[in-house]
């Protein structure tokens, strides 16, 4: 007995198991994008939630640091040493003096105490970093 099929369900037979696995393969497809979409938002999460600790953290260390300076009296000692140089500067019987100590100072100062003289400084006065400081007194 044969059971005789019209050419539509003939067709119908052929295509519903291509049609599957081409939905199949979409889907697949679909999902893999779906899937690496969520992961680059998550990244992207992470590096946005690292980089607000890391402000957060400087923003912290940085609030501490001039909590410790309030007690501190190095401000007050630069000030009071460069205001005595400013004015040794002016003072005719102080010039000589004050010469001589900057010639000394530019020919027999080692170059490790004079960045360190420099980043004392700086940090005193609220210049960050050795970069910057070095920076601002070549100029």
């Amino acid at each position: 007995m044969y059971v005789r099929l019209t050419s539509k369900e003939m067709l119908n037979m052929l295509i519903s198991p291509i049609a599957n696995i081409v939905g199949d393969t979409v889907k697949g497809f679909i999902e893999t994008k779906k899937a690496k979409a969520e992961l680059a938002v998550t990244e992207i999460k992470a590096k946005t939630k690292l980089k607000e600790d890391q402000i957060a953290g400087k923003v912290a260390w940085e609030q501490s640091a001039v909590d410790q300076m309030q007690g501190s009296w190095k401000d007050e000692f630069w000030t009071l040493v460069f205001g005595a140089i400013l004015l040794g500067c002016f003072l005719p019987f102080t010039q000589e003096y004050v010469e001589k100590g900057f010639k000394f100072l530019d020919e027999s100062t080692p170059s490790w105490f004079s960045t360190c003289l420099i980043l004392c400084i700086s940090a005193s006065f609220g210049i960050k970093g050795a970069s910057g400081a070095i920076k601002l007194f070549k100029k």
